[in-house]
């Protein structure tokens, strides 16, 4: 994948160079929310038990922490605990939800979804419920989902719950510091529904290139190399990493969808009041902007807590912004993912009064 021109820098955000465009979709963020496991794993303790030294971690990569489920916690439980918060935020109860939709890598079980146990977990007996597998970009995947199901749905509650969630503890080489280092668990959740005009989606967009799905992957457990001892003892059940690959993916990927987005909405880097995308290290994230003409104060960087928590990074990181920099009515909101598959895709929105 060729990454695309650097772009000039931006100036700090300020007013719409012209008429804001107009949505396409008439879906927006009625609420969100994000639950953590109670268990705090710092990069220092981690950073010793890789017998490396205790800054490490933190200074390649400016995670200061990550999350760990406890035992018998599975990705429903914690996906459960955002989508009630998230309702809560909405003002919303299980019984005016008519889809679920969750976007994870490691599901409770190979089947049934996920999102069936989240269902039974909340009582939303009115709502249908699947998984999307599209790793770091499964909440970007199941946003698209959510809108086409709100266009055509009849006589259900016109609103989804979408929910990204993982727990990566449980696949995981701990010997492995590529990995170990990164990632976490933890899931946040954003509820959908009709937007009031202007308020909507103006531009959505989702991409793969299966060529590249060894670049990040769990290769054993699947129907290709089903569970043996061969694969236990080959440690097949974890995240297997190429980083250099990985990186270089995400550098050249996220300006090109900065650059779709506001090619497709007829606006200019300066109009994007904020912009959170896939979280996959803090060091990382923050220096994504310039090449997509972005200023770094407008980009959202929330996981010095959390590390990389995939498919929930990009709501957890929309939610952290939100409780700190709500955005005003009819401002322009991108949500940048990517992730393994390779996948990738982007959500413009006007943000509702």
């Amino acid at each position: 994948m060729t990454p695309a021109p650097p772009r000039p820098p931006a100036g700090p955000p300020g007013p719409a160079s012209g008429p804001a465009p107009a949505a396409r979709h008439p879906v927006a963020v009625l609420g969100t929310g994000a639950y953590l496991p109670d268990r705090r794993v710092t990069s220092e303790e981690l950073s010793r038990d890789l017998g490396l030294d205790p800054r490490w971690i933190a200074d390649r990569t400016a995670i200061a922490a990550r999350h760990v489920a406890a035992p018998g916690q599975a990705a429903s439980d914690l996906a459960a605990h955002a989508a009630r918060r998230a309702l809560a935020d909405a003002g919303l109860t299980p019984a005016d939800i008519g889809l679920i939709v969750v976007g994870t890598s490691t599901p409770d079980e190979l089947g049934p979804a996920t999102a069936c146990r989240v269902q039974a977990l909340l009582g939303a007996r009115r709502a249908a419920a699947f998984d999307v597998a599209a790793a770091c970009t499964g909440f970007v995947f199941g946003v698209q989902a959510a809108v086409g199901w709100l266009a055509t749905q009849r006589g259900a509650p016109p609103r989804a719950l979408v929910i990204g969630v993982e727990v990566y503890s449980r696949f995981l080489d701990p010997t492995d510091r590529a990995t170990a280092a990164l990632f976490g668990d933890g899931a946040a959740a954003a509820v959908l529904g009709p937007a009031a005009p202007p308020a909507g989606i103006v531009s959505l967009a989702l991409g793969s290139d299966g060529t590249r799905a060894d670049d990040v992957l769990i290769p054993a457990g699947g129907s290709r190399s089903p569970a043996s001892p061969a694969t236990l003892t080959a440690r097949g059940h974890t995240i297997h990493m190429d980083g250099r690959a990985v990186r270089d993916f995400i550098t050249g990927t996220f300006p090109r969808l900065v650059t779709a987005a506001l090619d497709d909405a007829g606006v200019k880097p300066a109009d994007l009041a904020l912009v959170v995308p896939h979280q996959p290290n803090p060091r990382l994230t923050a220096t994504l902007g310039p090449a997509a003409g972005l200023d770094p104060a407008q980009i959202a960087v929330a996981g010095h807590d959390v590390g990389n928590i995939g498919a929930a990074s990009l709501p957890y990181a929309l939610h952290h912004a939100l409780r700190t920099r709500t955005p005003p009515p009819d401002a322009l909101v991108l949500l940048a993912g990517f992730g393994a598959g390779l996948t990738w895709g982007h959500v413009l929105l006007r943000w509702p009064a």
